[in-house]
């Protein structure tokens, strides 16, 4: 199933037309004519089955025909990853993660940040496009970029982890999921120089507990998918 993304698209939308961009794409390279089905998501849980009524290059326009509503999941990941050096790999990492299953993003500036400046605009399309790709109903949201000290200091009611490399007392996150029953978690990963001392030391003191991810030293964009693919295959929060 081909997947297209229109946030604008409510329940009692009747049709809907699409951008030079997506009409030129919809009838030039996937070849669909009046008469064939679309499915459009908004990114707020519902599915649209609509029938193409004009296929002009410039100007597609179609009529919905039915929506469906798909449950969230009762899992909420928020995990809090630090821009890596390389943008790229960022990216890297919002592309999967939203293919996994996670539901909220937010990228948190560090003591040993390298990079401090984010395109939104540009994570939201990727965002966008890897739900498309993993027919997601649900789009995850991104935050603005925070600092670590501010951010650690809004949320209070989730289990909070926070992933680090030193080495000290830590879980496992199996550990941690295995003795749990939430299905509110938040995850702290930091940038290629790790969290500072301060910084640990400052989420401890907001009950974050230290947690690794395994034997080996991973890199922030992997440290990032090991933590989501482990919550969200854990089964909790799981519809049954």
């Amino acid at each position: 199933m081909q997947l297209f993304f229109n946030e604008e698209l409510s329940s009692d939308t009747e049709i809907i037309k699409f951008s030079r961009e997506e009409s030129k794409h919809i009838v030039k390279v996937l070849r669909k004519k009046t008469g064939d089905t679309l499915y459009i998501t908004n990114g707020k849980g519902y599915l649209f089955t609509a029938e193409i009524s004009l296929d002009l290059a410039n100007k597609c326009e179609a009529n919905i025909l039915k929506s469906e509503y798909q449950e969230k999941s009762n899992l909420h990941l928020h995990i809090a990853i630090a821009p890596t050096k390389m943008n790229d790999r960022y990216e890297w990492f919002l592309e999967k993660a939203c293919e996994i299953g996670i539901q909220e993003i937010t990228p948190i500036i560090c003591d040993h940040s390298e990079r401090k400046k984010i395109k939104l605009e540009r994570f939201q399309k990727i965002i966008q496009s890897a739900c498309k790709q993993s027919l997601q109903y649900h789009l995850p949201k991104l935050n603005e970029p925070i600092t670590l000290s501010e951010f650690i200091k809004t949320h209070t009611n989730e289990t909070k982890l926070i992933a680090h490399c030193e080495s000290t007392e830590k879980q496992s996150l199996k550990q941690v999921l295995s003795q749990t029953n939430t299905t509110q978690f938040t995850i702290l990963i930091g940038p290629e120089g790790d969290f500072s001392t301060k910084e640990i030391d400052l989420a401890k003191a907001e009950n974050y507990i230290p947690i690794a991810l395994g034997e080996t030293r991973l890199r922030t964009e992997t440290a990032g998918i090991v933590a989501v693919h482990s919550v969200v295959y854990s089964g909790v929060g799981k519809i049954e």
